[in-house]
This record gives structure tokens, sequence and C-alpha cells, in this order.
């Protein structure tokens, strides 16, 4: 007999907090023990074979989220972990639980989520608003619920008429005003305020100089895609006129940025987009600052001040842009990383920037989406609101 066979875990929990270790790129730490007390031992399973599968990064982390809320939600709602495949009246269970009319509720209590699993949910941190959730909300985690069940290898009864229907007058009843990610963009005159907030010499303030300006002038990148954004992706240009009108005047430096896989790229694709002039110039001198000449561009620092190897995540970008603004003086609740996205399309409506133009550097698929900014933009500054002053 082997006496160095090492023994099995018996604490259920510790198990699978350590094979969520295996996830610990993809899942956030501190999530790592929530995730553990609310997922089965089925459930992590299915995530590190989705790892092993090759899904992104993005995508898992997001299912992981909507699961461990799912779990927890039944728990709360029935006593019982999610059975597989949920059966269709537990999925109009949910919808009812998450979209609801406040004018029945005020002459029905027990319309919506019962007050006690809403209780437990904001004990655990997962539901933060009195109000039903937003329908976009409430038809992802539906999604992440489809598709999770079918790498099950079973069939959900996602498609049934019953739950079309309910979720349908579901979203017409609850009524609520679609929100935005980030409440404020940071356009031009916010970004100011914050690379003045980090103005200091210290190895902290050149990286957050160099992460604000790349992700606003790139385009409004996503926090995913500067925090996996690595030197590997940076490709030096010839530099550019400062006047496109003016090709023989003084000129610019320009990097491009290889976007690989994004949100809507994929990583086989030649997508790129273009960093001319001073984010170029802070951007070099935080690599060679730090001594970067390989794997990933914004990395995280010490309390000592000492750099790590490991690239910042999402959460880190989403995290600085917050402290950033709060010394600057401004309100960190109604600001994030989606607002360099948003501020970015707002100040090129703002400057007169064709949206197509504007769209090659967002790298936005959706004209209907991206022209939401622009929208915005021409009506605060156009007549037709200034009939009467």
């Amino acid at each position: 007999m082997d006496l160095h066979l090492p023994k099995p875990i018996s604490d259920p929990k510790l198990r699978r907090a350590e094979a969520l270790d295996a996830l610990e790129s993809v899942l956030p730490f501190d999530r790592r023990d929530f995730l553990a007390d609310i997922l089965t031992d089925d459930d992590v399973e299915t995530l590190r074979y989705l790892a092993k599968e090759g899904i992104g990064e993005n995508s898992l982390r997001a299912l992981a989220s909507d699961l461990g809320y799912l779990e927890a939600w039944s728990l709360a709602a029935t006593g019982f972990s999610l059975p597989w495949p949920a059966p269709e009246a537990l999925l109009i269970k949910f919808v009812a639980h998450h979209l609801w009319d406040f004018s029945k509720r005020e002459t029905d209590p027990a319309h919506g989520m019962p007050a006690e699993v809403a209780i437990t949910l904001k004990a655990e941190g997962l539901l933060r608003s009195d109000g039903p959730h937003a329908p976009a909300t409430v038809r992802r985690r539906l999604s992440s619920w489809s598709t999770l069940t079918k790498w099950r290898g079973l069939r959900g009864k996602f498609n049934a008429p019953g739950l079309q229907s309910a979720l349908k007058l579901a979203v017409r009843a609850s009524a609520r005003p679609r929100g935005r990610k980030s409440k404020k963009a940071v356009t031009a005159d916010i970004l100011a305020a914050l690379l003045k907030a980090c103005a200091g010499e210290k190895l902290v303030d050149i990286r957050d100089r160099a992460l604000l300006l790349t992700a606003f002038a790139s385009g409004g990148r996503r926090r995913s895609e500067i925090s996996s954004l690595r030197v590997e992706q940076l490709v030096e240009e010839e530099p550019v006129p400062a006047d496109p009108k003016d090709p023989e005047g003084p000129k610019l430096p320009c990097l491009k940025l290889r976007l690989g896989r994004t949100k809507t790229t994929q990583a086989d694709s030649d997508a790129f987009v273009l960093l001319v002039g001073r984010p170029v110039l802070v951007l070099k001198d935080w690599l060679e600052r730090a001594g970067i000449s390989e794997g990933a561009v914004f990395r995280g620092i010490d309390r000592w001040g000492n750099l790590e190897k490991r690239a910042l995540t999402p959460q880190a970008v989403n995290l600085i842009l917050k402290r950033r603004v709060a010394e600057a003086g401004l309100d960190p609740q109604v600001f994030s990383a989606h607002g360099l996205r948003s501020g970015y399309l707002t100040e090129t409506a703002r400057r007169g920037i064709p949206l197509q133009e504007a769209m090659q550097q967002s790298q936005h698929r959706s004209v209907q989406q991206a022209s939401n900014y622009y929208n915005e933009a021409e009506r605060t500054l156009g007549r037709a609101a200034r009939i009467i002053v």
C-alpha cells in the first residue's frame, strides 16, 4: 500500500474551491469561496470542461457569474439546487420573480420576487435593487441557463411557447427604462481631470495615465480588451501628418493596435485601431519605465510600488478608473470603465467627426448602437429643444 498518496478532500466546499483554483485566471479570487459554497460539484465540472474546450475568458466569466446567481436564486426560492434540465414552471417562476409591475405590487404584495427571497439574495450581495431587473439581464441569464443546459447534453424548455409568452408579457409589464453601463460618459474634459489626478511620477501614476489615454484614444476600448492587451499586439507605424489636410506638415508618432479576439472580432481577424500623438508617447513611456518588452501591457502594482507579472483583470481596470474619478473630486458611482467607450463616441460627435469614421476606431458593429451617443450629443447641442429659452 502506498502511504504517500494524498488523502481525498472530504469537505465538499473545500473540494470545489480547489477545483475552481484551476480557473483563477478567469474567476476573481474573492468570488471563489462564494461560488464554491453555492455551486454543485457538477456545476464546477461543467465550468472546468468549458475552460478546457477553449471558451473565451469573458464568456466563461459571465457564465460562472450567472450560474452562481441562478443557483443562489433557486436555493432561496425553492430550497433546492437547480434541476437539470429545468422544468418550464421553474423558468416561468424565474421570470415572474425578476420582471414585474410596480403598480401591481402596490395592490398585491405577493407580486414579483417574494420578500424572503430578496432578503436572502441581498444578504449574499447578489441583489442591489428593490425594483424589477432589466429585461436584458433576465434574457442574458436565461441564455446562460440554456447554454449550460446544452453543454450538459440536455434539452431545455427555453423555447417553450409558455415561457416566451410569459417573458414577453413580463417585459411589457415591468416597463423599466434601459440603463447605461456607465451613467456618465468620460468625455475629453472628464478625461483631462482624471489625467490630472494621476499626474505624479510614481509607477502607478505612469501606468494609469497610459491606461486611460490608450483606452480612450483607441476608440474607447472595452475594459476586457485593455486588460488583455499585450506588447505583441503593438505595431510601430510610420509617423502620420498632424493635419490630414497637410501631408507634408509636422508628423505625429503612430502605433497600430491589433485587436485579436474581442466581443465583435475573432482571434484570426485583421481588425486594428490606431494610436496617434500623445497617447503613443505616454504608452511608450510606461513600457520603458516599467521595463516591459513582452507579455501583458498593463499589470498590477503592489502597495510598495513593485510591478507584478500578472495582467490587470477587467475588474481592476474598472476600479482604477473609479479611484481616479474619486481623486478628481467626481462621483465614482456614476462612472465606470464603459464610460471611456461611450465618452469617445460622444466626444467625436461633439467635434463633428462623421459616425462611420468614429466607428472605424471604436469598432462598433451596430450603427444603431453607436448612433445613440451621436443622437444625444446632437440633441443637447441642437436648436430643437431651444424653441423657448
